[in-house]
């Protein structure tokens, strides 16, 4: 009786099938932990931004800004200004927001900074003082 050495059609279909569910499982997980990483980034910037505005410029100012940006924050890297997709603080198409609130002159008494995460809700720090 002869026998034959190998794998049936049905076996090799049955292992692609489970590589190709496998390797779906894995992009849709590179995915999800991808858009994590970028909210992380997200709030790492917003909260240097909260803390720059609260520790740095409210200290000198005892007010807020109108507006912020490297320009009247130094003390953070420039990196942070722009979000994960390339887009600066401000920009319609970006993540991260500046509202400033209660301004007199360019002299602001309260703000609220943003940003639109991917998997989460909107991360939103207040003005401390």
């Amino acid at each position: 009786m002869k026998t034959n050495k190998g794998f049936t059609i049905l076996e090799i279909i049955i292992v692609a099938v489970f590589a190709s569910l496998l390797l779906i499982l894995f992009f849709v997980q590179k995915g999800n932990i991808d858009a994590m990483e970028r909210d992380e980034d997200r709030k790492t910037a917003i909260n240097a931004m909260y803390y720059a505005l609260e520790e740095s410029y409210y200290q000198d100012h005892k007010y807020y800004p109108e507006s912020i940006s490297e320009e009247n924050i130094k003390v953070i890297d420039p990196a942070l200004w722009t979000d994960p997709n390339g887009f600066n603080l401000g920009d319609p198409m970006g993540s991260y927001f500046y509202e400033p609130a209660n301004c007199e002159n360019g002299k602001c008494k309260e703000y609220i900074l943003k940003a639109e995460l991917e998997k989460e809700d909107t991360y939103t720090k207040y003005n401390r003082n």
